[in-house]
């Protein structure tokens, strides 16, 4: 049987290590105690998670709201500890993600996620209090009993999705081409501060070139007017 908490961190600090864990709730205090329960009465016994979740569930609907309470304050004492250390966590530095056009095509389903969508409302409505970490781990157990028969329809139409956006993907870049190529080449890059700049070195060099002909032009008559007298 897998350990809760642990799967808690792995979901929680994919990205940063350093980011605290997720906070816990009530239902799954009272799995993890099931769990351990089961353990020390059965330790050399496999657990069978879909039956395991059943019976958990079951359990769980049929407790007072006094016996529940242990596992609130368990939950809120989490919470607690949670919003603590992510006032004090900082995200790594890193580079701003670009930001997505709402108009591109988006990426098509895989077979597993049709088949995901198509069974977790049932999921939810025999384990109402299943947390979405256990309940993506039931879905994958489910999916990887499924024979390949039973696993075609939905390869097949992701397949079908898969194609469609390629096609889709293919015409919206395209598309994007001819509008930049449309637009011109586009201002040159650097902040609004060096342009201005630019500018100005523009203006000076201009109004030198100016002067110095003004001068030069001074300096002819001033010579031709001496060569007179």
């Amino acid at each position: 049987m897998p350990d809760y908490q642990g799967t808690t961190v792995a979901a929680m600090g994919k990205g940063d290590p350093n980011k605290p864990r997720g906070k816990m709730s009530s239902y799954a205090y009272f799995v993890q105690t099931c769990r351990e329960e089961h353990k020390k009465k059965h330790p050399d016994s496999s657990v069978n998670f879909a039956e395991f979740s059943k019976k958990c569930s079951e359990r769980w609907r049929t407790m007072s709201a006094k016996e529940k309470s242990k596992f609130e304050d368990m939950a809120k004492g989490d919470k607690a500890r949670y919003e603590r250390e992510m006032k004090n966590y900082i995200p790594p530095k890193g580079e701003k993600k670009k930001k997505k056009d709402p108009n591109a095509p988006k990426r098509p389903p895989s077979a597993f996620f049709l088949f995901c969508s198509e069974h977790r409302p049932k999921i939810k409505s025999d384990h109402p209090g299943l947390s979405i970490g256990d309940t993506a781990k039931k879905l994958g157990e489910m999916w990887s009993e499924q024979t390949a028969k039973d696993k075609l329809p939905f390869e097949q139409k992701a397949a079908k999705l898969k194609e469609k956006y390629e096609k889709d993907i293919a015409a919206y870049r395209a598309k994007g081409k001819s509008e930049a190529g449309k637009k011109g080449p586009g201002r040159p890059a650097g902040s609004k501060k060096k342009r201005r700049m630019r500018k100005m070195k523009s203006k000076i060099k201009t109004c030198c070139k100016d002067l110095c002909a003004k001068i030069h032009d001074f300096a002819k008559n001033v010579k031709s007017s001496a060569a007179h007298c």
